[in-house]
């Protein structure tokens, strides 16, 4: 199905964690010296502060809410947000402590979680809540959405 437009941000922003992911995987398979997973180390950090530590704010605090108050606590929403959890808990260990398989770890959380939010959350939303409702948090989305190029 095609995305809304109103979660067309956090697509795209989806699309940027599995970038990230793809090019660790790579840089983790040319080379796993201490120098390269530092720096691959370093990126991940980075990306997480430029975009995701606003991508999960945004959903924690704009659209799970919304979500939650239309159609009900959902299972999925509460598997979500511990899944951010746990990738906050992975890029401070890899802050003090770069580690290749950490990195791994931190990939295979990101693009699960990834793809459950498109496949799962996101289908759910786009065939269960009005268009009204899409349109607005749509609005709210793109005010407090950052893209960042890889």
């Amino acid at each position: 199905m095609l995305r809304n437009p109103a979660l067309i941000p956090l697509s795209r922003q989806h699309h940027d964690g599995l970038a990230l992911c793809v090019l660790t995987r790579r840089g983790l398979a040319a080379d796993r010296s201490a120098e390269n997973i530092a720096r691959l180390a370093k990126r991940a950090v980075d990306h997480y502060e430029l975009e995701l530590a606003g991508h999960f704010r945004i959903e924690e605090q704009t659209l799970f809410p919304e979500v939650e108050r239309r159609l009900g606590p959902l299972p999925l929403v509460a598997e979500l947000v511990a899944q951010h959890r746990e990738m906050e808990r992975l890029i401070e260990v890899l802050r003090g402590a770069p580690a290749g398989a950490l990195l791994e770890q931190l990939c295979e959380v990101l693009t699960a979680h990834i793809r459950r939010e498109e496949n799962e959350l996101f289908e759910t939303l786009q065939a269960r809540l009005p268009a009204e409702v899409l349109r607005e948090l749509g609005a709210v989305i793109a005010d407090q959405a950052a893209r960042v190029c890889m």
